[in-house]
């Protein structure tokens, strides 16, 4: 047998926001290989398909991605439909290319099934948008974090020219990337947010200047988080602020 193996987006988390297409793929899998991040309100929607976490999580035991590699290689000689499930989009920051290489390579079919990727998701949760005429007119989607033996990542030109930046993998290395960001020219006082597990029960919204960004980082309960900052962010980062009035006594 000679399946198609679907590098398919399990969006943010909510199940509800996948696509018609992913759940669809999810039904018909016979195998399944999964982020960690991946909830299991989503995975029940595969319940006829072998799981198989090969989840990657800073800090964590993490599956070697020639191992993914090879075992998407594997189901597909076993599987017609061979579902490879991503956290956010395949294509951002979810080393998508790697595994359309190698499937290539050896013959397999691959087609991707595109996800909401996280960023989009925080700023839907925190009711910004990401551009605003004559606020943000381009956005940059950037990580610090580069693998074993890879080339310095370039995030902090980009993130230095872009008017709104959404910074991936980067709440852990919060008081670096606020010196960086500050040393390379942007201001104290500019906004951020950071949204924790966003469409998810329990999600966060923390608010505050790239000053205040290591401060605001340690109040996260270990979920995934999104740094977004830009102008955009101001009136959010107000509105955290503002004192919340008493209830008025009777």
């Amino acid at each position: 047998m000679s399946g198609t193996v679907y590098l398919v987006g399990a969006g943010p988390g909510a199940a509800d926001l996948l696509t018609l297409r992913a759940a669809r793929l999810l039904g018909e899998a016979g195998i399944v290989l999964h982020d960690a991040l991946v909830p299991a309100e989503i995975l029940a929607l595969a319940p006829g398909a072998e799981k198989v976490p090969v989840g990657k999580r800073s800090g964590r035991h993490s599956t070697v991605q020639r191992f993914i590699n090879k075992r998407l290689a594997d189901a597909a000689r076993e599987h017609a439909v061979v579902v490879r499930l991503k956290g956010g989009d395949p294509m951002l920051f979810g080393r998508a290319q790697e595994e359309i290489r190698y499937l290539v390579s050896r013959g397999i079919r691959v087609e991707v099934v595109p996800g909401v990727t996280a960023a989009l998701a925080a700023a839907a949760q925190a009711g910004v948008s990401l551009t605003e005429r004559g606020v943000a007119r381009s956005v940059a989607f950037v990580t610090p974090r580069v693998g074993e033996g890879a080339a310095p990542s370039s995030w902090l030109d980009a993130a230095r020219a872009a008017d709104t930046v959404a910074i991936y993998m980067g709440a852990g290395d919060a008081p670096a990337i606020a010196r960086a960001l500050i040393g390379a020219g942007r201001s104290p006082s500019l906004p951020v947010v950071l949204v924790e597990n966003a469409s998810q029960a329990g999600s966060r919204t923390i608010a505050g200047t790239l000053a205040e960004l290591p401060a605001l980082a340690a109040q996260l309960n270990g979920g995934a988080a999104t740094i977004l900052l830009g102008e955009v962010f101001s009136a959010a980062v107000v509105a955290k602020r503002q004192p919340r009035r008493r209830p008025q006594a009777r």
